[in-house]
């Protein structure tokens, strides 16, 4: 089994309704994202996939998210963009990019010492 990882970042706000701290006023963060993509099959040059195109790909996508009020977008009119719940959505919705190959884990940090991975 081969495991590729590539890492994206976004600026973005947020507010976590129901917080019982400062975390409930509008606030932000610069998350850096990890993609993690595995399989078992190279290519005949010997590559699980091109990081370029995993890279381009995920900028792609990230730009959806970057400098946006995460509140305001469809996927959080009903729950908190949380750093657990953007780590979820990003694997969700970015592994319907990369098929067929397999996504394993995202991992979102929303500073130098705090961290998410979501896997399924």
């Amino acid at each position: 089994m081969f495991e590729l990882s590539v890492k994206g970042e976004i600026a973005s706000s947020h507010i976590l309704k129901g917080y019982p701290g400062k975390c409930s006023q509008l606030h932000g963060h610069t998350w850096k994202v990890e993609v993690t993509l595995m399989g078992n099959e190279l290519d005949a040059v010997g590559l699980l996939v091109d990081f370029r195109k995993v890279k381009k790909d995920l900028e792609t996508f990230l730009d959806t998210l970057d400098h946006k009020h995460l509140n305001d977008l469809p996927p959080f009119a009903n729950m908190n963009p949380s750093t657990e719940n953007l780590a979820r959505y990003i694997f969700e919705e970015f592994s319907r990019l990369i098929q067929p190959l397999q996504l394993k884990q995202v991992t979102v940090w929303e500073s130098e010492r705090t961290r998410v991975t979501y896997c399924p």
